[in-house]
């Protein structure tokens, strides 16, 4: 390891970003007393003099204390953008920023502005934030956070199998009715690319709808929308990869180490393949090439969500001047996408009902083409919600009926086929269609959630503690797989497992993996999107 090129160039940049954050930490904490000793010497007689002689001295130091309270904490919206996103990400949400931060910064110099980027006071603020701005839809946070939790009970059970010494425990449990939960994990990550499109179609027409792009590009016509598609290109660029390469080689150390050290063989051969090919994931194309090279496996979500975005993108700036020609164009990819899939299932004899879902990941499960339905449904409900301005009045029958196939469809979905065996070709068709029903039934929470119809479901999905989970979700998409390995890969003899055993691993890598996820984010992400935000045309505008 010490011999080791990547391990010191890790160990350079977590040196120089954790400098970052104690010299912002600390110059923030510096404004933040300045602030308040320039309020109490300032504020305090005028207050005084305001408030009605009765309500005595205890009235003012209260009224003088809650007006430093508001402004060193009250909230204003800034614009996270991520897949799973949220990341995750790829990311797309509203999140809350605090404005007296916010407003200081722009008084400060460019140097004071990059330093307080990595505060992190401010990052935990705006991560651990309970409230959401007006350009957002609360209950992608609930479906952002369970899907999180499925990701991660699926790759735990995928990896520790492979580690058990009673590995036909689990040709025992795969039978069992529920098991089919973890079988069919596979649509959650279509709940991350349904989110994804929903927030990029939803936050671009919103933003365009307030902002003359023309005068923000000043150029028109094709160079206009060319600066915007390269502004949204660069944006999401860096604020992906910045965190994305350094967790990759993070992969690639410990792997490396493992080899050398562990008991046990690797899961996969990222000692191998992410030295040779991180290039490929750097620019998001690893799902072009052999799943054997890939490095990070899990990676592939994040490739095919920003080669989504890439389309998605253009289809919306497109759909400004040529709506039709952009709606048109949406459909032929989306069907096209269903006779691709359902072509190369049936050529190759795919059954969903039998095989194992990652028996064909290398030509079906991480293609870009085999999984963009669900992107291309979320981009229309997004374009949907922003027309309606999320207001759809709704009979109650229309309601119940609507919950009630929502709730059929997504259950049949996960549990209809145990126990179930197809034909050729409805396997194929089932195999082209089921991700993209699966997003249809997430359509139909997502709006009736957002128009008044969702009920003790939208209360729950909204839920304000959710959101600080949600925010992280990118981050925790990209190391939660390190966890599960150095669990497994630091063992001296295979684990025994039970119902139990597995129940309390799965709970125990949820908070790992947050813990570490929220690290990285405060680290990095967080950092990266305030350093974005700094260069953003809208904030350069302001400031000159």
């Amino acid at each position: 390891m010490w011999q080791d090129r990547t391990f010191w160039i890790l160990f350079a940049v977590s040196v120089l970003v954790f400098g970052f954050m104690a010299l912002g930490t600390v110059y923030d904490l510096y404004l933040v007393h300045q602030n308040r000793h320039f309020f109490s010497e300032n504020y305090t007689y005028e207050i005084t003099r305001a408030l009605p002689p009765h309500l005595g001295e205890r009235s003012i130091k209260l009224a003088v204390d809650n007006f430093m309270q508001t402004a060193t904490s009250s909230p204003t919206e800034g614009v996270i953008n991520h897949g799973l996103e949220g990341s995750l990400g790829t990311l797309n949400e509203s999140i809350n920023t605090a404005s007296n931060d916010s407003d200081t910064s722009e008084k400060q110099g460019l140097v004071s502005q990059i330093i307080l980027a990595f505060s992190v006071r401010r990052n935990v603020l705006t991560i651990c934030d309970q409230s959401v701005g007006s350009d957002t839809i609360p209950t992608i946070h609930g479906l952002r956070s369970i899907s999180m939790g499925w990701v991660i009970l699926g790759h735990t059970c995928i990896v520790i199998f492979k580690y058990s010494d009673n590995m036909e425990y689990r040709n025992i449990v795969e039978k069992e009715f529920l098991f089919q939960t973890i079988n069919n994990g596979a649509y959650s990550v279509d709940t991350f690319f349904f989110i994804s499109g929903l927030l990029v179609s939803f936050l671009y027409f919103r933003t365009v709808a307030k902002i003359d792009m023309k005068q923000l590009t000043r150029s028109t016509g094709f160079q206009s929308s060319a600066l915007q598609y390269l502004g949204l290109m660069v944006y999401r660029y860096g604020r992906l990869t910045v965190p994305y390469l350094f967790v990759l080689g993070i992969v690639e150390v410990t792997m490396k180490w493992f080899y050398y050290n562990s008991v046990f063989e690797s899961p996969t051969a990222d000692h191998v393949s992410c030295p040779n090919y991180w290039w490929r994931n750097a620019l998001y194309i690893n799902t072009l090439f052999p799943v054997k090279d890939m490095c990070m496996l899990w990676s592939w979500y994040l490739a095919d969500d920003t080669q989504f975005y890439v389309l998605g993108c253009a289809l919306l700036i497109l759909a400004i001047s040529y709506f039709r020609a952009a709606a048109a164009l949406t459909i032929i990819f989306l069907i096209s996408s269903w006779c691709t899939t359902a072509f190369i299932a049936y050529d190759n004899r795919h059954n969903p009902s039998v095989d194992d879902p990652l028996a064909v990941f290398d030509k079906i499960y991480d293609k870009p083409w085999t999984r963009l339905g669900p992107y291309l449904i979320g981009m229309i409900v997004g374009w949907i919600l922003y027309k309606t301005d999320c207001k759809i009045k709704m009979s109650k029958v229309a309601v119940v009926l609507g919950w009630s196939l929502c709730i059929g469809c997504l259950l049949a979905l996960v549990y209809g086929l145990y126990n179930t065996k197809l034909e050729h070709v409805p396997a194929a068709a089932y195999s082209s269609l089921s991700h993209s029903v699966w997003a249809i039934g997430l359509s139909w929470i997502v709006i009736a959630c957002s128009t008044g119809h969702g009920g003790y479901v939208n209360k729950l999905l909204s839920a304000s503690f959710l959101y600080p989970f949600s925010r992280v979700t990118y981050c925790a998409y990209l190391v939660h797989p390190i966890m599960i390995r150095l669990m497994v890969m630091r063992l001296d003899s295979p684990m025994h497992l039970s119902l139990e055993t597995i129940t309390i691993i799965f709970f125990g890598q949820v908070t790992a993996s947050y813990i570490l996820s929220f690290i990285v984010s405060l680290a990095f992400e967080a950092p990266m999107v305030s350093l974005l935000k700094i260069v953003a045309p809208e904030r350069r505008k302001k400031s000159q």
